[in-house]
């Protein structure tokens, strides 16, 4: 069967760009950016963003020479071009799926991806590292760093960029600018000089007037030195942002991303600068696709939608709007209460509260390190800050949690979004390291509830029963299976089944869902458990753990980390009682969680009700 993508069904490496015609390119981006939108449509993942750099990676792989230069992603959630592109476009339609690509760079599926990402503001310091590698080697390629005016918030992209401006040699900075953070430069006289500096003439007229001027006897110099104070001096008036050029970048542009004649000229004039160069390109996020450009903080990261109307096919309320909401419903009784995003406004559920409480809302862009510190900085004059975050983010902001939260015991409140298996997105954003490392800090309060009542009920206590660092943390998604007759007495802990049952099942979070679900499937086989449910996992209530005592064997079961997990805290309190029979630990072992739907995960963890009755039955 013909393949209807005519041009990019034949691109197996980089190489083929290099014969294509500037019609035959214009073509395949038309062509790229619709199995963009044919794939994402069905798969979920990161669309507005790879629309919006298609001209450019094209560009880039027809002007490098890839894999022996590197390209390195930012965050690398636009490298779905980059993959269709280094021959894994027939599998494109697996991406993000159990065994499929990863919806990342992954190093191990291709010798394109030079490095693994996830997490955003990492190229820069990454792609310094190989390309000093490169330095030692002997090796004269190409390195390349691909970076979003978003992530160019985070503080690491600017301590990158000042390590790496010392480097002389083939390394290049490429910001891509989607004019959503970086300001934009001033007046005509900035575009003018912007497209006679990526003329090819301009380099070899510099680089002659130098020469000229290096061989005049005793005055040369001179003047040659002054002829660079004056253009840098010229430059200043200019130029309203000159933070590249005095960190020792050679800075080009704004050009438009999607002119092949500017990326191609701008491109060559980066390979010939013998220096550091900072390549600023304009994009459109969402380009192609009327609803991905007129809604792109909506499509930077969705699930499957209809591709005719952009309208999510899934649009079941979750566990981020009921935050919102009620977060929303607290601020309006108490004005202390204040909200902190980095730059997840949309996903954390926050766009209702920052449009009704403007002057209480904080984006502080992709710096988790700095939102941590600056709720601590509000905490210190009685303000209530909570900071909304996914947990695979929050993994940034440790040090500050425990030298600028606990120490001081400032009464912050984190809200721990995506916590647990977060599925198709994989390794980078699994959230099941949080537990493990909020439970090693001490003056720390961590929920973990099962459902949108208790959510609620879990931020009423961090915001008036804790007086430290307290930590809500919730799914992704929406509620599960609730049995009937489950009554949700306590935020400490909850007793579900037969008092005077032996085997007692404990766990925590969504979890539960799966827990009473086994329950019952074990009820039918005439095996009799009751649930010991927590919703508070730090402190421990002692309560709880002198129910679970009462039982002769005992079986946790968690969604997160197994070392430095509330297993291991629960049954070192057991432990100290004295009656502990049999005692056995069931959560995530030593290791990463690949790219699978939740379902998948939570099977093949054996963490879902089939495995949590399954592993009861064996250890009988």
């Amino acid at each position: 069967m013909e393949d209807k993508y005519k041009i990019l069904s034949t691109i197996k490496s980089p190489s083929d760009l290099k014969p294509l015609s500037e019609d035959e390119l214009k073509e395949l981006c038309a062509e790229i950016r619709e199995k963009l939108i044919e794939v994402v449509s069905v798969n979920g993942g990161h669309l507005a963003s790879n629309l919006g750099i298609v001209e450019l990676t094209v560009m880039l792989h027809r002007t490098f020479n890839c894999p022996e230069d590197s390209i390195v992603w930012d965050v690398g959630h636009q490298s779905y071009v980059h993959k269709m592109l280094t021959g894994r476009y027939e599998e494109i339609d697996t991406i993000r799926t159990r065994d499929g690509l990863a919806g990342f760079p992954k190093r191990s599926e291709s010798p394109y991806d030079a490095f693994n990402a996830g997490h955003s503001s990492t190229s820069i310091s990454a792609a310094y590292g190989i390309a000093r590698a490169k330095q030692l080697k002997g090796d004269n390629s190409y390195t390349i760093a691909v970076i979003g005016d978003g992530s160019m918030t985070g503080g690491m992209a600017y301590e990158g960029l000042n390590n790496a401006g010392r480097f002389k040699k083939n390394f290049i900075v490429i910001l891509n600018d989607n004019k959503m953070s970086i300001s934009n430069n001033v007046g005509a006289m900035a575009k003018t000089l912007s497209h006679m500096r990526i003329k090819p003439t301009y380099i070899r007229i510099k680089r002659r007037t130098e020469r000229v001027l290096s061989h005049i006897p005793l005055i040369g110099n001179f003047f040659k030195k002054l002829l660079k104070r004056s253009k840098s001096k010229l430059k200043n008036l200019i130029y309203k942002n000159t933070l590249f050029d005095f960190l020792g970048y050679t800075y080009i542009g704004p050009i438009d991303g999607h002119d092949f004649d500017e990326l191609k000229n701008a491109l060559e004039l980066a390979k010939k600068t013998n220096e550091p160069v900072l390549l600023h390109v304009v994009t459109k996020k969402g380009k192609g696709y009327e609803p991905a450009e007129n809604r792109p903080k909506e499509f930077h990261g969705i699930g499957q939608f209809d591709v005719d109307t952009g309208e999510p096919l899934s649009s079941k309320k979750g566990f981020s709007y009921v935050f919102g909401n009620h977060l929303c419903s607290m601020a309006a009784k108490d004005s202390k209460i204040v909200a902190i995003t980095a730059a997840m406004t949309l996903g954390t559920g926050l766009s209702e509260f920052s449009r009704i409480y403007k002057n209480r809302f904080f984006d502080v862009g992709i710096a988790e390190e700095h939102a941590v510190t600056f709720a601590c900085g509000l905490a210190t004059k009685g303000i209530i800050p909570f900071f909304a975050v996914y947990s695979t983010f929050l993994q940034r902001g440790f040090d500050q949690l425990i030298h600028d939260a606990a120490i001081q015991k400032l009464h912050v409140v984190v809200c721990v979004d995506r916590a647990g298996i977060v599925g198709d997105d994989g390794e980078t954003h699994q959230g099941t390291f949080d537990v493990s490392m909020l439970n090693t800090i001490p003056n720390t309060t961590i929920f973990s509830p099962c459902y949108f009542d208790e959510l609620e009920d879990s931020l009423d206590a961090a915001t008036y029963d804790c007086d430290g660092l307290a930590a809500v943390r919730y799914p992704r998604g929406g509620e599960l299976y609730r049995p009937s007759d489950y009554r949700h007495h306590s935020l400490n802990y909850n007793v579900y089944g037969d008092d005077s049952a032996d085997i007692a099942l404990i766990t925590y979070g969504r979890l539960f869902s799966y827990a009473c679900r086994a329950k019952e499937m074990l009820a039918g086989e005439g095996i009799n458990v009751r649930i010991i449910k927590l919703c508070r996992i730090k402190p421990i209530d002692t309560n709880a753990v002198a129910e679970a005592a009462k039982c002769g064997r005992i079986f946790f079961f968690e969604e997160s980390l197994v070392a430095g997990g509330i297993g291991e805290s629960f049954g070192y309190e057991l432990k100290k009682t004295g009656t502990i029979h049999y005692y056995k630990i069931h959560g995530i072992k030593d290791t990463f969680v690949r790219h699978e739907t939740v379902a998948q995960a939570l099977s093949e963890l054996r963490l879902d009700d089939v495995g949590m009755a399954e592993i009861i039955k064996e250890n009988l």
